[in-house]
């Protein structure tokens, strides 16, 4: 039976902390959702069109993961056709700097394996 990657992170079974992080964030399409919900709330429909290459499977299942490790809330509005609003929670939302600092890393890497391909 394959495993079930939506199950909530169990902490006490990393050696190190920095693991629970990339436990959490390893999903293709996770930083991304991050990165658009970073900006406010999103339907789930904005989250596909933001996201093109993203199959409904995979985006409900990585956004089903996130919100019960606590990154993410999910609002459901008693509309029809329902809505469904996703943002970050205040644990969600501290992500952003380490966002922004591995944003800057990765251009500044990207440069120099630029140069170094000269």
């Amino acid at each position: 039976m394959p495993e079930d990657r939506t199950n909530k992170i169990s902490c006490s079974s990393y050696t190190y902390e920095l693991e629970v992080a990339f436990e959490i964030l390893s999903g293709k399409w996770v930083p991304q959702i991050i990165w658009h919900l970073a900006e406010g709330a999103q339907r789930f429909g904005q989250l596909r069109k933001l996201m093109p290459k993203v199959t409904q499977k995979m985006l409900t299942q990585q956004l089903r993961s996130l919100e019960k490790n606590g990154i993410i809330n999910r609002k459901a509005y008693p509309e029809v056709p329902p809505v469904v609003e996703y943002s970050l929670t205040e644990i969600g939302r501290k992500l952003i700097p380490s966002f922004n600092s591995l944003d800057d890393w990765a251009v500044e890497y990207l440069k120099v394996r630029e140069q170094e391909g000269k």
